[in-house]
């Protein structure tokens, strides 16, 4: 029992929801290793931090001896997830899918252990469902009840369109669940809705449902918004390590601790040491450095983490970077603003024109790169440190 104890710690750490409530521990005393999968439909190319929130939990259930299934939801990327949106999401086809579903497996194992995870494909059982069997599968569950989910609710609230495809993707994954002998499903507080669904199809099956075990959505750069490639307030995780530790370090204090607590490895009595440092009057700069270098080294190695962090301060406190940097959010316009139109509003130059001939003049940069471009575009949903001349320094969250 203390082992079990152990693990529902453990594993709980971070956790949004463990649904039903006392399920885990219950599966825990089964006293065999659990099938514990994770769907990823590869909508995008790359991974980013936001996806490691759900990636590290499955490696900790590695850890304890569980079996982890990394499922790639080449069938459901096809149809495209409604959770989060507020419109039907384009269709991708199956040329993307197949790359970005390449580009998932090499990244992945920068934090799962190859040797102990099982990738598969769901398009292995969906496609070989057909349309008589897609039909029966529908028959499992209601229209009411689909319409329930807040998503779509809201969507018929405001007077946008469901498309009747996308009312199959919750029943889709579910029979993902199915195939898989799912005992537990992770995925963010989003899929909630799904992970429900795939309880109600598993029974139907004559299967013990799965726990439904959500994570927190990570925020982006700009602090509101969940991290998304969409939003462009991500960190990607094969980004180069220099940029890598450049975003982290323009996260906010107070977004940092979020960072901290679903991301790092750090227990949660380190963690709230480091609070008690800031608390009594250690720079907070000083803890995102340990964060930033935690976070490089994961993806690439110590070293590496290490040098990042130099590099860092050589090109920001030896350039006499202040301490402290005035932070304000900037609204874009349709998603974008030109630079010279930044440094106006941040009060780092009186005119555009000066905007341009300092950018010509080399002395205009975007945490720490020198701009050479007059013409650059800085999209919304980013967060940088923009720096004129010496002494000039503004922390701008340019929104969406």
């Amino acid at each position: 029992m203390s082992d079990i104890n152990k693990q529902l710690a453990e594993l709980s750490r971070g956790a949004d929801e463990i649904l039903p409530e006392g399920s885990l521990k219950e599966k825990l005393k089964l006293d065999r290793p659990l099938n514990v999968y994770v769907g990823f439909d590869p909508t995008a190319p790359d991974l980013h931090l936001g996806h490691t929130v759900v990636i590290n939990k499955m490696r900790q259930f590695q850890e304890f001896g569980h079996n982890v299934i990394f499922l790639i939801g080449d069938f459901t990327a096809l149809i495209g997830d409604p959770s989060g949106r507020n419109v039907t999401r384009p269709p991708l086809s199956r040329e993307q899918i197949e790359l970005n579903a390449n580009t998932y497996k090499e990244q992945v194992f920068k934090i799962l252990d190859p040797e102990k995870t099982i990738i598969d494909y769901n398009s292995r059982w969906s496609t070989e469902l057909g349309s008589a069997g897609l039909i029966k599968l529908a028959a499992k569950y209601t229209v009411a009840r689909m319409l329930e989910r807040d998503d779509f609710a809201k969507r018929l609230a405001s007077g946008h369109s469901i498309s009747i495809h996308e009312l199959l993707y919750p029943l889709a994954q579910a029979y993902d669940a199915v195939n898989l002998k799912a005992d537990v499903q992770m995925g963010g507080t989003d899929q909630k809705f799904n992970l429900l669904v795939g309880r109600h199809i598993q029974q139907s099956y004559d299967q013990e449902p799965q726990i439904a075990f959500t994570m927190p959505l990570l925020e982006g750069l700009d602090g509101t918004q969940k991290m998304s490639k969409s939003y462009n307030n991500y960190i990607g995780i094969t980004e180069p390590p220099n940029e890598m530790f450049g975003k982290i370090m323009s996260i906010s204090d107070e977004l940092m601790w979020r960072y901290y607590e679903l991301l790092s490895f750090c227990s949660l009595d380190e963690i709230n040491i480091k609070k008690k440092s800031v608390q009594d009057g250690m720079n907070p700069r000083d803890v995102k450095f340990e964060l930033a270098v935690e976070i490089v080294s994961r993806f690439y190695d110590q070293k590496i983490g290490e040098q990042s962090k130099q590099e860092f301060i050589e090109r920001f406190q030896k350039g006499s970077m202040p301490n402290q940097i005035i932070e304000s959010d900037l609204k874009s316009n349709d998603g974008e603003m030109p630079l010279s139109h930044i440094l106006k509003h941040a009060g780092l130059v009186t005119s555009t024109s000066e905007a341009f001939r300092m950018i010509q003049q080399g002395a205009v940069k975007i945490d720490g790169q020198k701009i050479e471009d007059r013409d650059t575009i800085i999209k919304g949903g980013s967060t940088h440190i923009y720096q004129v001349g010496k002494r000039r320094f503004a922390k701008i969250n340019l929104l969406n």
